[in-house]
């Protein structure tokens, strides 16, 4: 079992070490997960780039954060209008919708905030830039732990759309690569990762992950503490500070 745990460990090194000479491109929101993984993939790799999209969303705060941060980073990032969507799927989460308390309307056992094929149209136009930076590996704040029942925030997800995506072209020297260093991390974690990581207190100062785009300044961060996505951070901030504090 030693021996088995030390090869592993060996694995993981090595990976790391050829990872310091890559380049990467992370989804950035300008959200806690989205943040915390582009400080992650910057002490990972080479050199990063990084992809926002405006897709109707109720609000737009998160991207000019996202602008704001990598601007603040020097990492080139790139903004793209696919707000065409709104008139395709159903969320509350788009502008001029409902709450976001409410149930879905295609199914009450899914949050109204849930975006239909969101994560999969993300993944996809990010990998089209991606090939044209000549860049293999791309980085997403998913996580199956916290993830709100999000379906395209599952790790079988992220295997499935990973392959999809390498079948759909090509391109042997840039086969794709999806990284999800949050994939099993409870919320408490993430925030011990931002720590460790040096970026938390940007994380609790700058970041907003709010679904409604309040700005109110709280313990835990930037949000209006009432909707689902501030209940969630909350609560994961009150179990970093009593596990890790």
């Amino acid at each position: 079992m030693a021996e088995q745990r030390q090869r592993c460990i060996n694995r993981e090194v090595n990976v790391d070490n050829k990872l310091k000479f890559e380049k990467a491109l992370v989804l950035v929101s300008g959200g806690q997960d989205s943040i915390t993984c582009l400080f992650w993939a910057i002490k990972k790799f080479n050199k990063v780039n990084a992809i926002s999209f405006d897709y109707g969303q109720k609000h737009s705060r998160e991207i000019s954060i996202a602008e704001k941060i990598c601007k603040k980073l020097n990492i080139e990032h790139k903004t793209v209008d696919i707000s065409f969507l709104k008139n395709l799927v159903e969320s509350n989460l788009f502008k001029g919708k409902e709450d976001v308390n409410l149930k879905h309307i295609l199914n009450e056992n899914v949050p109204s905030s849930f975006v239909p094929y969101r994560n999969m149209i993300f993944l996809t136009l990010a990998s089209a830039w991606a090939s044209t930076l000549k860049i293999k590996h791309i980085v997403i704040g998913v996580c199956e732990t916290d993830y709100s029942g999000y379906a395209d925030c599952r790790s079988v997800f992220i295997k499935a759309i990973q392959k999809t995506l390498n079948l759909a072209t090509d391109f042997k020297d840039l086969k794709v690569r999806i990284h999800t260093p949050l994939m099993k991390l409870t919320k408490a974690k993430e925030f011990k990762l931002a720590e460790d990581l040096g970026c938390i207190d940007l994380i609790i100062n700058d970041t907003l992950t709010c679904y409604n785009g309040s700005e109110k300044r709280n313990y835990f961060g930037k949000g209006c503490g009432d909707c689902p996505a501030c209940k969630i951070r909350k609560a994961g901030y009150d179990r970093y500070l009593r596990k890790y504090k």
